[in-house]
């Protein structure tokens, strides 16, 4: 048989990644949906590294700082792909950009040099986007320019144009290196996404409450986005003032977060467990996260919804793997 017939669209050779700043899997999750094989995922935080190792045993997790990684034994990788975290730009922080301790774009970077990936992907809150970190930005693509990759793009998504029960802006960055296919944004779906109430009915009904279903009635529209606070601050809550006000609009007690969920005899608002914002956050229900409430809620809510992640990674792999398909012919000729 030609090798011209065999390269349809069930062709989908083996690419690979690498992952910085891997969390509780979200980002890693969605871009194994889409057809990539993990060499490596690098966190630091030891409870987001046993979520990560329980739910994939397989994975090759690297608990440390990224500061102190390298790429070396980890040669011609197909995407290097990461969530640096996102306080020195988000609004509920100071905003040092650059200037924070926390900013690891320099590491990012550094890798992408010493790697020479096919494709790169970083995520981080829309605040990177404002006019105040244009330069900022700037700097980033042109860095990334210099390393080989001509057209490096931003690009605002919303969690819910792509099935996740929750607004979720992320601003995401996709740079192709010049050898590589072109690269195509993810369009949005065209269904809807579901409601709190359908997202979360039968996690809320699973400890036999008989107002679960009048409940997710009332709980009629996405999400306000997850609020999961930084290693230092933060609680097992749904965020500040604001964001506490909006899930009360959808009959959550957003002050806590539950152990369980409602009883048969519950009589009030009922609050989240963990496993119902990792629900929100667009994880599989059987997702397990570990440690105690505010570890396990703190990286669901800075975690980077897995559909969204399978959404710009089908589009990554889709480029890489023209540039695969154009290998095969040629070597075939």
């Amino acid at each position: 048989m030609s090798i011209h017939k065999t390269l349809d669209s069930t062709f989908r050779p083996a690419l690979t990644s690498i992952e910085i700043c891997a969390g509780a899997g979200g980002q890693a999750l969605g871009l194994e949906r889409a057809g990539f094989e993990h060499i490596a995922l690098v966190e630091y935080e030891k409870w987001s590294c046993t979520t990560l190792r329980q739910n994939r045993p397989n994975w090759n997790v690297i608990e440390g700082d990224v500061r102190e990684f390298s790429t070396k034994d980890h040669s011609d990788v197909d995407l290097l792909a990461g969530g640096v975290p996102c306080p020195p730009f988000s609004v509920a922080g100071h905003r040092l950009g650059q200037d924070d301790e926390r900013d690891l774009f320099p590491e990012a970077l550094r890798l992408v040099g010493e790697a020479e990936p096919r494709a790169v992907m970083l995520e981080n809150v829309r605040g990177l986007l404002a006019p105040k970190f244009e330069d900022y930005r700037q700097q980033i693509k042109d860095r990334l320019r210099f390393l080989g990759y001509p057209d490096p793009q931003w690009r605002l998504l919303n969690a819910s144009d792509f099935g996740v029960p929750q607004l979720r802006p992320r601003a995401i960055l996709v740079a192709i290196r010049e050898d590589a296919g072109e690269f195509t944004w993810p369009e949005p779906m065209q269904t809807s996404a579901p409601t709190v109430g359908e997202a979360l009915a039968y996690l809320m009904a699973a400890g036999g409450w008989t107002g679960a279903m009048e409940w997710a009635t009332r709980a009629n529209t996405v999400a306000p986005t997850l609020v999961g606070g930084s290693h230092k601050h933060g609680g097992p809550d749904l965020g500040p003032t604001r964001a506490r006000e909006a899930w009360l609009k959808l009959g959550v007690n957003g002050s806590t977060l539950a152990e369980e969920p409602p009883g048969p005899d519950f009589d009030g608002i009922p609050r989240l467990t963990v496993q119902m914002a990792a629900v929100i956050q667009g994880f599989p229900a059987e997702w397990k996260i570990a440690g105690r409430k505010t570890a396990a809620y703190r990286q669901v809510g800075n975690a980077f919804p897995p559909p969204v992640a399978e959404a710009v990674g089908r589009a990554i792999y889709d480029a890489i793997a023209t540039q695969y398909s154009v290998e095969l012919v040629t070597s075939a000729d």
